[in-house]
């Protein structure tokens, strides 16, 4: 996870126009800023450039303010440039989801005709607002790359008889990996129910990982795999497999662990046991390597034996 400080927040009623650092101001999925000309439902709403770039450029003479770029948002601290399209930008309530990177300059500004060169064009990024709120300046920023919900499926903790300790330390974990979790439920162990959550997690809101605990073993009611294989479209088996074989390592019983790795549209399902450490072990075997996994899906990362010729060809 990035994280940076909200340094302006700047709007123009007209396009094409130096805007105006205007402190704070509110923001509409479907829209974009309110008050300002780039708003509509298209994919540059909101426009941002990190502080840290600016302050470089007018280490050179530029002397930009805030907004003089056209840029709606200045932020210390984030390199936008080096994030991938995708990438979530969280700000209070509000989430951004960046969309373009740079952008071709039709009509020099009056900064290029000082200084032959302008940093917008190349280190500025645009995003599209997917959740309502409001940010100011001195707001804090942060940067994650992935979609994520936790789905804990138990009797007890769904009747409020036992705490969900598995679920709030995935969650943890999944922040500290860079990935935004958006939905966290607590589930009986009912077949329709679990089914119904991870279709709509998948579906309806584009979940990017699902990761599920409990329901995995051998007593009656423990349904999480048979729920999780009949919502899939194909599956990842090796996910599931590396859990076992690393946990087997630790004691024999994770042989009877069921949890199985899915994936149903762009979405992975992954199966984690009930227990707390078992889900840590199981997360450190996994997580350094899902995000290459989740950028194929997405289709922002090239396929693992493409990767590899690419390598191979470099050494040869």
């Amino acid at each position: 996870m990035i994280t940076g400080i909200v340094k302006a927040v700047c709007i123009s009623d007209i396009r094409g126009v130096q805007k105006k650092d205007v402190k704070s101001a509110g923001f509409r999925t479907g829209w974009g800023m309110e008050g300002d000309a780039h708003g509509g439902g298209w994919h540059r709403q909101v426009s941002l450039i990190s502080y840290d770039k600016v302050m470089q450029f007018n280490n050179l003479g530029a002397e930009a303010g805030h907004g003089d770029f056209g840029e709606n948002l200045v932020v210390e601290g984030i390199d936008f440039r080096s994030l991938p399209l995708g990438t979530l930008l969280t700000c209070g309530k509000t989430i951004l989801e960046i969309t373009q990177i740079g952008k071709e300059c039709h009509n020099h500004c009056q900064i290029y005709r000082k200084m032959g060169d302008c940093i917008m064009p190349r280190e500025g990024v645009f995003a599209h607002v997917i959740q309502d709120g409001r940010i100011s300046v001195g707001d804090t920023m942060e940067a994650f790359r992935f979609r994520a919900a936790v789905v804990t499926l138990s009797d007890k903790s769904s009747q409020g008889e036992r705490a969900d300790e598995s679920g709030c330390l995935i969650k943890s974990l999944l922040r500290e990996s860079g990935y935004l979790v958006q939905e966290y439920a607590v589930l009986p162990d009912d077949r329709n129910m679990i089914e119904n959550k991870l279709t709509e997690l998948s579906d309806k809101r584009r979940i990017d990982l699902i990761l599920t605990t409990g329901g995995t073993g051998f007593s009656r009611r423990d349904v999480t795999p048979e729920a999780t294989m009949a919502v899939a479209e194909r599956i990842a088996p090796g996910i599931a497999e590396a859990i076992r074989a690393h946990s087997m390592q630790i004691t024999g019983r994770a042989m009877l662990g069921r949890g199985v790795s899915v994936i149903r549209g762009n979405t992975l399902i992954i199966n984690l046991p009930g227990s707390l450490k078992a889900v840590r072990e199981s997360l450190d075997c996994i997580l350094p390597h899902l995000a290459h996994g989740l950028d194929i899906l997405r289709g922002d990362s090239a396929e693992c034996g493409a990767e590899r010729n690419e390598a191979a060809d470099g050494i040869s």
